[in-house]
């Protein structure tokens, strides 16, 4: 505090350059002490196997840590979110994040907890897939700023692709044995005949470049810590073990467990397939939905690990839903945080309106401003007819539309009855007469009609 107040006062007093570096290390170091990572993993339920020694390696300062992402999509998926939250987490402890694109072992296929290999990329594609992901990771991580923990993007293919067979054998292949690459689990459970076609040679060697990966980057970043999922185990220790045998040095590890739904089955997965971080793939409605129907479960335990909110505030939050869980508290909070953070908080609110379509009290003119994307999103699942384009450019009444074009209603004085009622509405407005002329002017996104028969019941028109 003494040398913190005397830098201070000579700041005051010269405004030299020297007191302002001396100042401005005080101050990362007092944001340093302000937030300890390992413990701010553990209470979110992030630490699944850590090496000796990891803890106290964060006493001695700004610590550079880095962990790998396939680079085989232009986008990461939810599964990848997880590591990335763990580079979030320790650049907002004051720690240096260095994400590690493989392009070359994405090249060649991880064993681990896989039951084929990977496809091979082309530079080109490697190259596109690389630019995609740094701009999503842009919204997790700090690249920009000079900060001294200011974040690293590198690409294992670009001190990868010039090694040659030979250099190789010689510089790694020489410290690792192959004894200690078999008795790894991920290669004993693809010899054991959990894949088809075993085991290849590139497969088996993927740990060595990977570890190659870890003994490259503390030579040339002084990065003594990985990061990874709990199924990478294996492939860290052996570049822990690589880095051990070639001169010496002593570097850590710590993993996360590898997160499931509450019924132990795989997270991130629907239907459709993966949760795309990329609006192309996936719209920021269905991802907004993902987060908001998760179980009650699964948002205790997914609100800590993919969200920055602090431990405070996530037990009052669980405690109010837990006094009241039909207002699903905790996924409204959890769909917010992620929607927000991945796409934007006009995505965010988008999202809400469309989904207060089918479950809220909305109006026609929120209907009229979804995107066709969403709008089918929206309305996924429910009845869906096919209508000639000529029909409604013709202009038809709504009781034929919905009765002998479209089986809506099974008879028309059933529809008529039930106009009268007030009961059916066609792009969410009230039918005022079953005759009503329903043309071109009612085509959502020129191609689309939606009817509404009672409360809860859609139809989807798709005019062809």
């Amino acid at each position: 505090i003494g040398i913190f107040m005397a830098c201070l006062f000579q700041k005051i007093v010269s405004f030299d350059k020297e007191s302002y570096f001396c100042i401005e290390t005080i101050n990362i170091k007092l944001s340093f002490h302000s937030m300890n990572f390992v413990e701010e993993l553990k209470w979110r339920g992030m630490v699944h196997t850590m090496m000796p020694g990891t803890e106290e390696l964060f006493e001695k300062g700004i610590v550079t840590a880095y962990l790998g992402i396939d680079p085989t999509a232009d986008s990461l998926h939810i599964g990848h979110l997880c590591g990335v939250m763990m580079l979030r987490h320790f650049q907002r402890c004051g720690h240096k994040p260095i994400a590690l694109l493989g392009g070359a072992t994405g090249m060649i296929g991880d064993p681990s907890g896989k039951s084929q290999e990977r496809n091979l990329l082309d530079e080109k594609t490697l190259r596109h897939n690389q630019e995609c992901i740094k701009k999503q990771l842009s919204k997790f991580l700090d690249f920009d700023s000079d900060a001294p923990n200011h974040a690293e993007l590198v690409n294992n293919y670009d001190w990868m692709k010039d090694f040659s067979f030979l250099d190789f054998a010689r510089t790694v292949g020489k410290h690792i044995t192959v004894n200690y690459m078999m008795a790894k689990d991920s290669v004993q459970k693809r010899l054991n005949g959990e894949a088809r076609d075993g085991l290849s040679f590139t497969e088996f060697t993927y740990q060595l470049l990977q570890g190659y990966d870890f003994l490259h980057l503390y030579e040339t970043k002084n990065c003594k810590l990985q990061l990874g999922g709990s199924d990478q185990w294996g492939n860290i220790t052996t570049g822990a073990e690589l880095i051990r045998r070639t001169n010496g040095g002593e570097v850590f590890a710590l993993t996360c467990p590898l997160v499931t739904k509450a019924d132990g089955t795989k997270f991130g997965k629907t239907e459709s397939g993966n949760v795309w971080l990329d609006a192309r793939y996936t719209s920021p409605y269905k991802f907004y939905q993902f987060w908001l129907n998760v179980s009650d479960e699964d948002a205790k335990r997914y609100i800590k690990i993919f969200t920055s909110i602090s431990k405070e505030e996530i037990e009052a939050l669980s405690a109010e839903h837990d006094e009241a869980p039909h207002l699903r508290v905790l996924q409204k909070r959890l769909a917010k945080e992620v929607t927000v953070m991945v796409h934007s908080e006009a995505d965010y609110e988008a999202a809400v309106e469309a989904s207060n379509i089918l479950f809220g009290n909305s109006t026609s003119e929120q209907l009229h401003k979804l995107d066709e994307d969403t709008l089918l999103a929206v309305f996924e699942g429910v009845p869906q007819f096919e209508i000639s384009r000529d029909t409604v450019l013709a202009g038809i009444p709504a009781v034929e539309l919905t009765t002998e074009v479209a089986a809506i209603f099974p008879s028309k004085g059933e529809m008529r009855k039930l106009t009268q009622g007030g009961g059916v509405s066609i792009n969410k407005e009230k039918l005022a007469a079953p005759d009503t002329k329903i043309d071109a002017t009612y085509l959502l996104n020129n191609k689309y009609i939606i009817v509404q028969r009672g409360k809860k019941n859609y139809y989807l028109l798709i005019a062809k």
